[in-house]
């Protein structure tokens, strides 16, 4: 196993001639794709991987410097790909992951079949003519109430984000990923993630883009789909799912499991 490799946890699975590539958002880990995986492996190579800074990788490898934009993400998943020898994947990139999966495809369309994203956002803060679905000042409190008191913000971040119940099992296993970064690189890699400004770049994207987002999700309005289908310079196709919440591949898998692999395997460049 090559450096790569190891410090992200990449793991390998399945055997179908086709790569399809699993990236995960903030606070979790590739454990939160646990429902689609099975539904896979017969069909495509899966491969899993860990962002760097997520609580199952080795926080002395975490740069500050390095992520303190998406880029550095997007690097990391062109190297996972360079060390696999992939030549050609689908992509699903969750919330942070589906920006880094567009940057990747920037440099090196080849690489991306098509991109797949779940509850994506090209920009948190709201701005004239925008609507992020945040206010400077909110942010503002949310990375005070990070630095305060980690374990008790996490405890009341999870419910909000994955939504529904707060006592569900994906409530408990986002507050187990979130709870398990190191609290410095959890603000860390917020902060890049609410101050990222990806709208210029759009258009670049030529890769074909599928836009999946929740009905109601605490950090991406719906209308930011349809902004991200409005100004994606590739063609692209936005479905709003029944879900609640950001997390719904964890939280509902039932509604987003099928949708995830109708989304996988049909190409919008079929269409006529």
């Amino acid at each position: 196993m090559g450096i790569v490799e190891e410090a992200h946890n990449v793991k390998v699975l399945g055997s179908g001639d086709r790569v399809i590539v699993l990236a995960h958002g903030f606070g979790t880990d590739q454990s939160v794709w646990k429902h689609l995986v099975p539904h896979l492996v017969e069909d495509f190579r899966v491969v899993l991987y860990d962002n760097m800074g997520a609580g199952t990788t080795n926080p002395e490898y975490f740069d500050f410097n390095r992520y303190s934009t998406l880029e550095g993400f997007a690097y990391d998943l062109l190297a996972i790909l360079e060390e696999l020898q992939v030549d050609s994947c689908i992509f699903v990139g969750h919330s942070l992951s589906g920006m880094v999966g567009t940057i990747a495809s920037i440099s090196r369309p080849d690489l991306f079949s098509k991109i797949i994203m779940v509850s994506a956002s090209p920009r948190y803060l709201n701005d004239v003519d925008y609507y992020g679905g945040f206010e400077q000042e909110e942010l503002d409190q949310l990375f005070e109430a990070m630095r305060a008191n980690y374990k008790a913000w996490c405890s009341g971040f999870a419910p909000l984000a994955v939504g529904g119940d707060m006592e569900s099992v994906a409530v408990q296993e986002f507050s187990r990923t979130l709870f398990n970064m190191r609290p410095d690189i959890a603000l860390s890699v917020a902060q890049t993630i609410f101050h990222s400004d990806m709208r210029q770049i759009l258009s670049l994207v030529t890769v074909p883009c599928h836009i999946l987002q929740s009905v109601k999700d605490l950090a991406v309005p719906v209308v930011v789909s349809e902004y991200l289908h409005q100004n994606l310079g590739g063609e692209s196709i936005v479905e709003v799912m029944t879900s609640d919440g950001h997390l719904p591949q964890l939280s509902s898998p039932d509604i987003v499991i099928p949708v995830l692999l109708r989304h996988i395997r049909y190409d919008i460049t079929s269409r006529n």
